[in-house]
């Protein structure tokens, strides 16, 4: 079955870092792109950062990017966010999702097969 795992979510302070990570089981890593979506209670999931097969491609949402760093180590079937810069507004439960499809919107997590469970991220002022 399966699995993607996420963790490194916590409470840190404005302006400081965290880095989370996704641990995928079940299937082949490295023909999944993978992304980063973050939601909070009664909105929308919102895109944050995908990462290609590979990882030589990445893409991030206008509201992170210059701040968050998307990046997937396939030796290791784990995909991360770095997170610096961090502001109260990014505070959400970030998920990681994992997609087997070509030509996709990458915004649309309708295009996502498979997702974690979600790690909180809480960032105070």
């Amino acid at each position: 079955q399966v699995q993607l795992i996420e963790s490194g979510g916590g409470l840190v302070q404005a302006g400081g870092s965290l880095r989370l990570s996704c641990a995928a089981s079940g299937l082949t890593f490295s023909s999944y792109a993978m992304g980063w979506f973050r939601q909070v209670p009664g909105k929308e999931r919102e895109f944050a950062a995908h990462i290609s097969r590979g990882g030589s491609v990445t893409y991030y949402a206008d509201s992170v990017k210059g701040r968050f760093t998307i990046s997937r180590d396939n030796a290791k079937n784990t995909v991360y966010l770095q997170m610096n810069s961090l502001k109260p507004e990014d505070t959400a439960v970030y998920y990681c999702a994992a997609t087997g499809r070509y030509f996709s919107d990458k915004y649309n997590a309708d295009n996502y097969d498979y997702w974690g469970q979600g790690t909180q991220v809480t960032v105070s002022s």
